[in-house]
C-alpha cells in the first residue's frame, strides 16, 4: 500500500478524482491532470511574497513564482493542504485564507520538456508569522508591492512561472486585487 503522504490526486477531464499517483513520478513529459493549489501571501503592508524556485526543483528551477504551491493528499481538504505547505515550504503560518480562483486550470511545458497539468485553485492568505524558507524548495524570496508585480507580469513575464502569469491575469480580470480584498483585516 502506498503512503498517502506521497500521493497526488489524479483527475478526469471534468476535474473529478479518478485515482492517485506517487508525487515523485507524476511530473513527466506526459503528466496527467492532477489536483494542486497555488497561494499568494500578503504581509501587513499588502506586499506579495514572491519566491524563486530552488534549483533542485524538477520543473522551472530558479524561476520566480507565487508564494508557494503544492498538492493536497488524497482525502485532504485543499485549505488544510495550503496551511500544511505554508509550514513545509516557508516555515510559517497563515491566516485569512481565501480562494480567489476556484476553477483555475493550466498546462505548461518547461524548457526540459516536463509538463505541468493541474487543476489548481488559487488562494490568498495573510502572513501570520516569520518566513523561514526551506532551501530545498525556495532559492530566495522577495516581498513586492502589488504595483511592482503588475509591472513585472507586463514587461518580464518570461522571468516568471507560467502559472503565476496566467493566475495574475485572471485575478486582475476578476477584480480580486482590489483595495477591499487587500485591506481586509480580521
Amino acid at each position: 500500500m502506498e503512503d498517502s503522504a506521497d500521493l497526488v490526486v489524479l483527475l478526469d477531464q471534468d476535474a473529478r478524482p479518478s485515482g492517485t499517483a506517487p508525487r515523485t513520478t507524476v511530473h513527466s513529459r506526459h503528466t496527467p491532470l492532477h489536483l494542486a493549489f497555488s497561494c499568494y501571501l500578503l504581509d501587513d503592508e499588502d506586499r506579495v511574497l514572491l519566491t524563486r524556485r530552488a534549483m533542485e526543483k524538477r520543473t522551472w528551477p530558479g524561476v520566480w513564482t507565487n508564494s508557494f504551491c503544492g498538492h493536497p493528499r488524497p482525502g485532504e481538504a485543499i485549505d488544510d493542504a495550503v496551511v500544511r505547505y505554508a509550514d513545509r515550504e516557508l516555515g510559517t503560518t497563515v491566516r485569512d485564507l481565501r480562494c480567489l480562483l476556484p476553477e483555475f486550470r493550466y498546462r505548461a511545458v518547461d524548457p526540459s520538456g516536463v509538463v505541468e497539468n493541474e487543476f489548481c485553485p488559487v488562494y490568498l492568505a495573510r502572513l501570520d508569522g516569520p518566513v523561514r524558507p526551506v532551501a530545498a524548495e525556495v532559492l530566495e524570496s522577495r516581498w513586492v508591492p502589488l504595483a511592482d508585480l503588475r509591472v513585472a507580469v507586463g514587461v518580464a513575464s518570461w522571468a516568471l512561472s507560467p502559472w503565476l502569469v496566467s493566475q495574475f491575469e485572471e485575478i486582475e480580470a476578476a477584480g480580486c486585487w482590489n483595495a477591499s480584498m487587500l485591506g481586509a483585516r480580521p
